[in-house]
């Protein structure tokens, strides 16, 4: 029998960036598909609110709900041995107030069996994210273009091309990193300035549209693997094509049940 393999942790995590190791991100949804990754060797699963978006098909993240987070990161747990699986946090379920958020994470982290919570925000959740550490709950930030902020940033632009906001992320940055966030993700910041974060820091950062100088990076997995074909974006790399494989799948079972030839005698029972 293979030995179980040793989990993730976020001293490991720590030690990879000490040690100049890339930390490989996916989205996940679903057991069936964290399986698949745990075994490729995928460090981090996170169970993204854009499964509001991918699987949901809903315009944004903003109407993701806790329950919706609930099922999926559960299901995603199930499927996993060693990598951490990480729960995005929804919309209104942690600003409200820091005993909300407590309430809220501890039940994600009881009832899922994850390793940690993702929340979106800087110095302003700084706060919350002292009371979630304090409490027990690992917590990874994410700055630059958050997407339930989307309304409020005027749409999914790159943030921090101009000094002061260039100077905001970076206060940011250091704010979650003194609270005691283990990672954060930095999504669509210019390379330049995602490298300055991830150099100042202790802790790892992850990029999504943040260029190669981050601790790791991360991406939706669909779009990875290019089964949501209606989505591109520059900083999407597409390893697969599966959209079109199973399209094709597809029509080859429809054309086959319509003429008869599926299923065959060695597809059927004889007594």
């Amino acid at each position: 029998m293979a030995d179980t393999p040793k989990p993730v942790t976020t001293h490991d995590l720590l030690h990879m960036k000490a040690q100049g190791k890339r930390i490989v991100v996916l989205t996940c949804y679903d057991a069936l598909f964290a399986r698949l990754l745990d075994a490729a060797g995928v460090d981090i699963l996170l169970v993204g609110d854009s499964v509001n978006q991918v699987l949901a098909g809903a315009e944004t993240t903003l109407s993701a709900t806790l329950d919706q987070m609930l099922y999926h990161t559960k299901i995603v747990r199930r499927g996993t041995q060693r990598a951490m699986v990480v729960c995005d946090m929804p919309f209104l379920t942690y600003q409200v107030s820091p005993a909300e958020a407590v309430r809220n994470c501890g039940r994600v982290m009881a009832e899922t069996d994850c390793h940690g919570v993702k929340l979106e925000g800087g110095r302003s959740i700084a706060g919350t994210v002292r009371a979630l550490v304090d409490v027990g709950i690992p917590v990874m930030g994410h700055l630059g273009l958050t997407p339930q902020s989307v309304h409020a940033l005027g749409g999914y632009r790159v943030q921090g091309r101009d000094e002061p906001t260039a100077e905001r992320l970076k206060d940011d940055a250091r704010a979650l990193e003194e609270a005691g966030a283990f990672a954060i993700v930095l999504e669509l910041i210019p390379a330049p300035l995602a490298s300055q974060i991830s150099k100042a820091l202790t802790i790892p950062t992850i990029g999504v549209g943040a260029g190669p100088a981050c601790d790791g990076q991360v991406l939706v997995l669909h779009d990875m693997l290019g089964l949501n074909d209606r989505f591109t974006a520059k900083f999407v790399k597409r390893y697969a094509a599966l959209g079109e494989e199973v399209r094709e799948a597809v029509r080859l079972y429809a054309a086959e049940v319509r003429e008869g030839r599926y299923p065959g005698p060695e597809h059927s029972f004889p007594k």
